[in-house]
């Protein structure tokens, strides 16, 4: 299974994007690291500088029919950036028009967001993203985790670092089906 990892140049949760990396890679898969620039992401914990990793390509470089799913890590300035990127905001929408699932973590449905997938669907977030959700169509819940199963299809939605491990362990399993 190969999975896009999705992140922008800099701001993303650290433990966001490599727990559920290493979920991938644990479950035989094989994740990429795209971005909107090439070089190295600067990932943060919390607000603090945390590591940097090599990214693999870039969203330009990058087509959706490589990947199997796609996978977006949290952090308050990632998905703010990521947003304001059109070829970021059409490679998320790509995967939703083509059927492939999706998981997305902490403040990364504004990313959802601004692609226009929320409408209909049921997920969690952040809890300062209720509204934007909510104002975007969606249904937003106090969960853990939340997988919302559409005809064309999967989204797996988590709230926070501290529900990695069910996150983890749902995209697995459903990145799987």
């Amino acid at each position: 299974m190969q999975v896009a990892f999705l992140v922008a140049p800099e701001g993303t949760e650290q433990v966001e994007l490599t727990r559920p990396w290493q979920a991938v890679t644990a479950a035989g898969g094989t994740p990429t690291l795209v971005s909107t620039r090439s070089g190295r992401i600067q990932a943060f914990h919390h607000l603090d500088r945390a590591d940097s990793f090599p990214v693999d390509r870039t969203v330009d470089a990058a087509s959706v029919a490589d990947f199997d799913a796609l996978v977006l890590p949290g952090g308050v300035a990632n998905p703010d950036a990521l947003r304001m990127d059109k070829g970021a905001v059409s490679f998320t929408a790509s995967f939703f028009e083509t059927g492939k699932p999706v998981a997305a973590i902490c403040h990364a449905p504004w990313l959802l967001i601004e692609a226009g997938v929320v409408r209909g669907r049921t997920l969690t977030s952040w809890p300062s993203l209720c509204t934007d959700i909510r104002n975007a169509g969606g249904t937003w819940v106090d969960k853990q985790v939340v997988v919302c199963p559409q005809a064309e299809n999967t989204l797996v939605t988590s709230r926070r670092p501290g529900d990695l491990h069910a996150f983890c362990k749902t995209l697995v399993e459903e990145f799987a089906r």
